[in-house]
């Protein structure tokens, strides 16, 4: 009587990858008062590291501008290491694409909140990211790059 193994899913390390701050304007943009345009880019990496462990990371770069001065520049990739075992090739993407960085969203949100801080300004709370929309768009995306000559699949 085999027992089918119990899927296994555990946070091995949470870190920061990679964290810069620039405030190029210093100090006389602390000056203004107006509300700054701000600009998010966000990307996501997995990838296996070997022996069902995997690493997870976000990269965010946000650059917050008043006309054509910048205000600050900061660039953070907020990371996780994950074992992960017994799940299925086909559920493994979904943990990975969804699973791994919804737990390592709220870590890069605080570390780039604190960074805004310290360097002088207001606090930034990046919005929340459904990663499970963006997993499923990305999906979508890859289905419609797919070469002609692969069978569709049916659900």
């Amino acid at each position: 009587m085999s027992e089918a193994a119990q899927p296994v899913f555990n946070i091995e390390k949470l870190f920061v990858k990679d964290l810069s701050v620039e405030v190029p304007n210093a100090p006389a943009i602390f000056g203004e008062r107006e509300a700054p345009q701000m600009d998010v880019n966000m990307s996501t990496e997995s990838r296996a590291l070997g022996n069902d462990v995997y690493y997870n990371g976000i990269t965010v770069t946000i650059t917050a501008k008043m006309g054509e001065k910048t205000m600050f520049l900061v660039e953070c990739t907020q990371a996780g290491i994950f074992r992960i075992q017994n799940i299925s090739q086909e559920q493994l993407p979904m943990v990975l694409g969804i699973g791994c960085p919804n737990i390592v969203f709220p870590y890069l949100r605080e570390t780039v909140s604190d960074v805004v801080i310290r360097a002088g300004f207001p606090p930034l709370l990046l919005n929340p990211v459904n990663f499970e929309a963006l997993y499923m768009q990305q999906q979508q995306a890859q289905q419609q790059q797919a070469p002609a000559a692969t069978p569709a699949q049916t659900h």
